[in-house]
């Protein structure tokens, strides 16, 4: 089979965007959370961390329909997709109507296919790691859509303060490569932001978390909005999650269908 060795970045920003949304889930008959903790100036960073750790969700396998929006070079497009996870192994998104887009990460790979474009992928984390500059594996990825730090917050020292009510944790000693700063609800200890500056490659990737829902008594990210930004390009997701539903059974389909060009990184 003929291999192509050139991917265009609107793909790749968009594989990127596909891989990050997928953990993050609402329902219909879910409990609104609000907001109305006051973050307190004397709460220490240690305080603030382990407040957050154990604030993440804890179930076995999820399933949901999401709507997800692309903003790009001001235009919009946007598509419904059907939702399976199995914590810390499987997750599996497939466009609603006609399966046209398929994707399937384990914590090995990252697997993808366009019935529209007769194109695949099939490779592993070096396609996200590659674009946020940041070395990616699955856990990253999930912390990332479950409202949690994506890095252990335990490795090293950090320092907080108050920024217009949420508790901004950022290493104490910044790498200079990558600026990483948290901003942490006080109410629910969720991530209200994620923000990664790459100031030399002129890139930014930020994580706005607009609301958080209560299902089975699990905390989990309602409204996302993700800003992906490489020199002048700008990407914008945005979500809407629908009808959950945790701890079912559920399968994960996935095969390549035959005669597709590989979509090959180098």
């Amino acid at each position: 089979m003929k291999k192509q060795n050139l991917i265009k970045p609107q793909i790749l920003k968009i594989v990127f965007a596909l891989a990050i949304l997928l953990f993050v889930a609402s329902c219909k008959s879910a409990k609104s959370i609000v907001a109305s903790g006051e973050a307190s100036d004397k709460l220490s960073a240690k305080q603030v961390i382990k407040q957050h750790q154990s604030s993440n969700a804890n179930f076995k396998t999820l399933q949901a329909r999401v709507k997800i929006d692309f903003i790009q070079n001001q235009k919009e497009q946007g598509a419904s997709f059907k939702l399976r996870i199995e914590k810390d192994k499987v997750i599996w998104l497939s466009e609603s109507i006609l399966g046209a887009v398929r994707m399937m990460i384990t914590p090995e790979k990252v697997r993808f296919y366009n019935k529209l474009d007769n194109e695949y992928f099939d490779g592993d984390y070096k396609l996200l790691s590659d674009f946020v500059g940041v070395d990616l594996d699955f856990n990253k990825v999930q912390n990332i859509l479950l409202g949690q730090a994506i890095f252990d917050l335990k490795d090293e020292p950090h320092t907080v303060s108050v920024n217009e009510n949420s508790y901004a944790l950022q290493p104490k000693d910044q790498n200079a490569l990558l600026e990483l700063f948290y901003l942490i609800n006080p109410s629910h200890f969720k991530m209200d932001s994620l923000q990664l500056f790459q100031q030399l490659k002129k890139r930014i990737l930020q994580v706005d978390y607009k609301s958080y829902q209560e299902v089975k008594k699990q905390i989990l990210p309602k409204d996302i909005r993700i800003i992906a930004v490489e020199d002048s390009e700008e990407v914008a997701i945005t979500m809407e999650f629908k009808s959950i539903t945790l701890n079912e059974d559920v399968r994960f389909p996935f095969n390549i269908p035959s005669g597709y060009k590989e979509i090959v990184i180098k």
